[in-house]
């Protein structure tokens, strides 16, 4: 059991830590003036943390399975836990990357200009004497990026909208999990409710939290903003990012009863 719970906290880690570096796509975007290349190269970095997420699921989905008395329930409770926790030190491993994260990922935008494909381009940056010319693009995250982070200037609405969608869609399917276990009667409705909730999430993203980074790198594209500010909005999305995960763990209980009572009132 153990094992399977360490190969989840590990698709755990890489699902927040891609998605937390792709706040910095757009920086990279900038940085190479191919934005348009730069989001639909990403999309291909996507599909690691649709397929960690794949696997996952199912995994995650027998340690409820392994629930067979209410006293299982403690084990099950820091379980989840455990795949939280696992989640926020991903996304702090994705802030901690972003600086290499936009030099190597602007390069790899320069290699599928000259390259015109994405096999070839993955051919030709996967050869011994590239993967070396790579090191130098490594770059330390400084404390003098923190000391620039403020508040102002960032709608604080926005990075409240961010910590929102973040803790519904980090706790969504855990919650319903732990859930099912409450009420196995109800298994089947409270399971199914998992995707209305993490819609919810995705919803919020796409209309609220977007939308405003969309338009600020408009701005910078058309002079009216500085790369600055781009790169504090960002800096300031990753944190409100890492508090959801952190309210995620405070919600996952209280989550759980709210959504066992919803189904108990369906008809």
């Amino acid at each position: 059991m153990m094992e399977k719970l360490l190969i989840i906290c590990v698709f755990a880690g890489i699902i927040h830590m891609i998605e937390t570096l792709a706040y910095s796509v757009r920086i990279a975007g900038l940085k190479t003036g191919k934005l348009v290349v730069a989001l639909s190269l990403f999309n291909i970095i996507v599909i690691v943390s649709r397929t960690a997420n794949m696997v996952q699921a199912p995994l995650t989905g027998k340690l409820g399975d392994a629930v067979q008395s209410k006293g299982d329930l403690p084990v099950l409770l820091h379980q989840l836990q455990t795949i939280l926790f696992a989640a926020s030190i991903g996304t702090i491993a994705g802030a901690l990357l972003i600086p290499s994260f936009v030099s190597i990922f602007s390069r790899m935008i320069s290699h599928l200009e000259v390259a015109g494909s994405v096999p070839k381009m993955m051919k030709n940056i996967t050869s011994i004497h590239t993967l070396e010319k790579a090191k130098k693009h490594v770059k330390r995250p400084r404390w003098i990026m923190l000391s620039q982070l403020r508040i102002g200037g960032v709608p604080k609405r926005l990075l409240l909208l961010n910590l929102m969608a973040t803790t519904i869609y980090t706790v969504g399917v855990l919650s319903t999990l732990y859930a099912s276990t409450l009420e196995p009667t109800l298994s089947k409705s409270i399971l199914m409710s998992s995707g209305l909730i993490n819609g919810l999430a995705m919803i919020t993203l796409a209309v609220f939290v977007d939308p405003q980074v969309a338009i600020l790198t408009e701005k910078v594209i058309k002079g009216e903003s500085t790369k600055q500010s781009m790169n504090k909005m960002v800096g300031t999305l990753v944190i409100s990012r890492l508090c959801g995960t952190v309210c995620a763990q405070i919600l996952l209980v209280p989550a759980a009863l709210y959504i066992a009572w919803i189904c108990k009132l369906i008809p």
